[in-house]
């Protein structure tokens, strides 16, 4: 059983390094892989636990969420009237405007909800969980250090990957945007951890040398929003290293003098670190960003202008045209993975190309599954944070950092999802996944294990 185990994590983390290559599964033949290797990894784990009369699982809180978004959108592909259309009798008419596309998002759904399943069930051991961390920072300086390679030599349409446009798109990925999710959540983890200081001494330094060209290819990237979510990153991690840098509270019989001089010396130790961290942030990002990354900031004067936003697809009329959508769909909204095909009668732009996103995944939510959909989703929000809350105070040093490092990298994403779509992307989708899942888990010192 115990090898079987073992096999089983290691087929995970290679399965997690593959799917970052071919421009980070985007294309569908590829997700179409990654979902069959998880469904064989799960059918396996689930075989061994029955054989073995293991019916011991991971803490099921935030599965009831995930299960009822999936029940919920099966609901929305199944038929509830058939109409005829020229002539064609019984056509089945659904929640979802594109019942396909519904189905491949659960199966999707399901792979990541497994596959975060077999994380939390198999990373036993603090070498596992170390592991997973050195995993992630490595397909993330890879994918950091490919990107500087298109920057500095590709010259021809394919580097390494055959649909890889010059000048287009960063490391792996045909959208830079995509690329900077990637980087801000291993930059929070890795951050997160280096400002808990929850490894060792050696660690801290690799982990702190292992985040300078994420860092810097995070900014050549030129995203906008993520240099604003990198900021907040940066912001959130020093109210982090101040609130580690607190001093003690007196016992009962201190002065209130001293009690107070202590509290007025960690908030001056907090403010100064946040100035710091902040001032350091915002002078590399001068520096590398240069003067592409302040003309990029210029155009948003012209791409949030109405009326340049009506004559062209920019996030303005994208969001007008979404909310007018929820309005005509509220409650169950137009069924996941059909915003493509249900925002065409709403979008007013040219015509010459409709979006495929909302770029905003908040907003795409309620227009993919309307408050049925919000509530599932706040639900979930609700469940995590209670989770993560119950880990903070149980935790050891160790897996308070790892905790501490994956909320900075899911609280980073959450920002830039406002404005972009990276989770989309199954790599982007995975990596958070198992940030979940090292928020979840609450691994045993090895001694222990």
């Amino acid at each position: 059983m115990k090898v079987i185990g073992t096999t089983l994590f290691y087929s995970l983390l290679a399965l997690i390094a593959l799917v970052a290559i071919p421009y980070g599964t985007a294309e569908p033949w590829w997700k179409a892989l990654f979902q069959c290797a998880v469904f064989i990894l799960a059918g396996i784990s689930v075989t061994q636990r029955l054989l073995w009369r293991d019916l011991r699982w991971p803490d099921p809180q935030l599965l009831f969420p995930i299960l009822a978004l999936i029940a919920f959108a099966l609901l929305q592909t199944l038929p509830w009237q058939h109409y005829n259309l020229a002539g064609v009798d019984g056509i089945p008419r659904t929640i979802s405007a594109d019942p396909f596309q519904t189905r491949l998002f659960i199966s999707q759904l399901c792979a990541l909800l497994l596959a975060g399943w077999l994380i939390v069930l198999y990373t036993t051991t603090r070498k596992r969980l170390r592991l997973l961390i050195d995993l992630i920072i490595a397909i993330s300086v890879m994918s950091a250090g490919f990107g500087f390679l298109r920057r500095v030599a590709q010259l021809e349409v394919g580097f390494g990957l055959p649909y890889l446009l010059p000048g287009y798109g960063y490391g792996q990925f045909f959208n830079s945007n995509h690329f900077v999710f990637l980087m801000e959540m291993a930059l929070g983890l890795v951050l997160g951890i280096v400002v808990s200081r929850g490894v060792s001494k050696l660690r801290l330094v690799l982990y702190g040398l292992a985040a300078i060209p994420m860092w810097a290819a995070l900014i050549l990237a030129g995203s906008r929003a993520g240099i604003f979510s990198i900021l907040c990153q940066v912001l959130f991690l020093a109210l982090l290293a101040g609130s580690n840098r607190s001093l003690p509270t007196s016992d009962a019989k201190a002065e209130d003098s001293r009690v107070w001089f202590r509290t007025g010396r960690s908030l001056a130790i907090r403010a100064l670190l946040i100035i710091a961290l902040l001032g350091g942030a915002v002078i590399t990002i001068a520096i590398l960003g240069g003067e592409p990354l302040a003309r990029k900031f210029d155009v948003m004067t012209v791409e949030l202008n109405p009326k340049t936003a009506q004559t062209y697809i920019l996030r303005l009329n994208i969001w007008q045209a979404t909310l007018d959508l929820i309005k005509d769909h509220p409650i169950a909204g137009t069924g996941f993975g059909a915003y493509w095909i249900a925002i065409s009668r709403y979008h007013h732009a040219s015509g010459e190309i409709t979006p495929q996103e909302a770029h905003n995944d908040y907003l795409e939510l309620l227009a993919s599954g309307g408050l049925i959909g919000l509530g599932i989703g706040a639900w979930f929000v609700f469940a995590f944070l209670r989770a993560a809350r119950r880990k903070l105070r149980a935790a050891d040093g160790f897996n308070r950092a790892v905790t501490l490092g994956a909320l900075v990298g899911i609280m980073t994403v959450a920002v830039h999802s406002l404005v972009d779509f990276g989770l989309h992307i199954t790599i982007n989708a995975l990596i958070l996944t198992t940030l979940v899942s090292m928020v979840v888990m609450n691994v045993p010192d090895d001694d222990a294990a």
